[in-house]
């Protein structure tokens, strides 16, 4: 699956930071039908994470993860058939379901198939899917600088062809074990079935047959959880919209830098993800981590704030230390929402809390354009009060997550003692070679 990351990742890189030039120097929209299209995909790819989760309950998750790839391609496939907007406008709402769902499916299968390691899994997974998005994106400023509307369709037709190229490669990876369905088999079986009102599978079979299993809808805490992640994943909006404006409106510092935090960000994150991954091994461990989480907020909207204060080279200083403070609070993040989401599950509904869970990135990616807009409208005292807010919010997280008792054990795998993890069978080491 770390192969299927990377290769999904470079034709992500070859189309996304190209679309939007697509759409004006091919497809002739104008700046308000392009923000009208990206809105309307971003409210449709809302119905993504808890779909795909709810399925992945029942259906085997590669299989789903098959489908779902498919129908991203078809969906961009389908953007070269016309340049009318409504046109355009439902098939990249079509695309951003499949899209948001496959990222739900993604993050379960690794859960999944790595067990206890799964903060280890993830943060090597993000490590590749970093150098997937950095080897697409040169590629593309190279094909970009022909500038024609083949080289365009090229782009276009290169991100579909990934898409097939890792349907064949999920078809490849064995089903990891799925806690609902080995709770379900158990519920099911003549022991379960003769004390239906006995031991763990017994009454999850018993609130299964009566409607009432665990739903993520009616657990207010996790609800509230994935309230608080909607806030905490705005870094994403601070590097993508944030630092570009504020440099460009507020600061002396040169355009230039723009990109440059960009590879600074990612270059963090690959050296990074991996070696602080050791520290989240735990639900305790991840709930920890939102206290540094809270002070690299602090730190980077304090730095933000005085980038505007002072001559070129200190404003650039000072936006280094802001992109470094936010690359960091990115990767204790994940780190942390990652382990949290999956433990504060339950393991027959696992799927369905994780794609609500995964509600929380779609929405930010409506919701935290504008605010961070209306952070950089408002001025530098702004960018404090954004940090102070997200420290809050990670102090809010922190007092949710808390354990009613003791702290309990190092846990096996959801699925049980059988699942597998990351082994030669079925661990990154087999991904790779397949």
């Amino acid at each position: 699956m770390l192969v299927v990351a990377v290769v999904d990742k470079i034709g992500t890189g070859l189309w996304a930071g190209v679309s939007t030039l697509y759409f004006i120097q091919v497809a002739h929209l104008s700046v308000a039908q392009i923000g009208t299209l990206v809105g309307a995909a971003g409210a449709f790819g809302l119905v993504g994470p808890p779909l795909a989760g709810r399925l992945a309950d029942r259906f085997p998750v590669t299989r789903l993860l098959v489908v779902t790839q498919l129908a991203r391609g078809a969906a961009l496939l389908a953007l070269l058939t016309t340049h009318e907007f409504l046109a355009l406008m439902l098939f990249s709402a079509l695309g951003a379901l499949p899209d948001r769902a496959s990222s739900v499916l993604t993050k379960l299968f690794a859960a999944r198939v790595a067990g206890p390691q799964r903060v280890r899994y993830q943060a090597v997974q993000r490590t590749a899917v970093n150098i997937g998005w950095a080897v697409g994106g040169l590629g593309a400023a190279g094909v970009l600088a022909i500038g024609t509307t083949a080289a365009y369709q090229a782009l276009l037709l290169a991100d579909v062809a990934s898409y097939a190229v890792i349907a064949a490669l999920t078809l490849r990876c064995a089903e990891p074990p799925s806690p609902s369905r080995v709770v379900a088999r158990r519920a099911a079986s003549p022991e379960g079935a003769a004390r239906p009102g006995t031991g763990k599978a017994g009454r999850a079979g018993k609130a299964r047959r009566a409607g009432k299993g665990p739903s993520p809808w009616r657990d207010r805490r996790y609800l509230a959880f994935t309230g608080t992640e909607v806030w905490l994943f705005l870094d994403d909006s601070v590097f993508q919209v944030g630092f570009p404006l504020w440099i460009v409106h507020a600061t002396t510092a040169p355009v230039g830098l723009v990109p440059l935090l960009l590879v600074l960000n990612s270059v963090l994150v690959v050296a990074l993800q991996v070696p602080l991954s050791r520290f989240a091994g735990t639900s305790a461990a991840a709930r920890r981590l939102l206290l540094p989480l809270a002070a690299a907020f602090l730190t980077g909207g304090a730095a933000l704030a005085v980038s505007a204060a002072g001559g070129p080279w200190f404003a650039t200083c000072a936006l280094l230390l802001a992109a470094t403070a936010f690359t960091l609070a990115e990767i204790l993040h994940s780190l942390s929402s990652w382990e949290l989401s999956v433990a504060l599950a339950p393991g027959e509904a696992q799927g369905a809390y994780v794609g609500v869970h995964g509600l929380a990135q779609s929405a930010q990616r409506s919701l935290g354009p504008v605010v961070v807009g209306a952070a950089v409208g408002a001025g530098p005292l702004a960018w404090p009060v954004l940090g102070v807010s997200l420290a809050a919010a990670c102090l809010f997280q922190h007092r949710l997550v808390r354990p009613a008792g003791p702290e309990p054990a190092p846990r096996p795998s959801a699925a049980g003692p059988s699942a597998p993890g990351p082994s030669a069978a079925s661990g990154p080491a087999a991904e790779r070679a397949g």
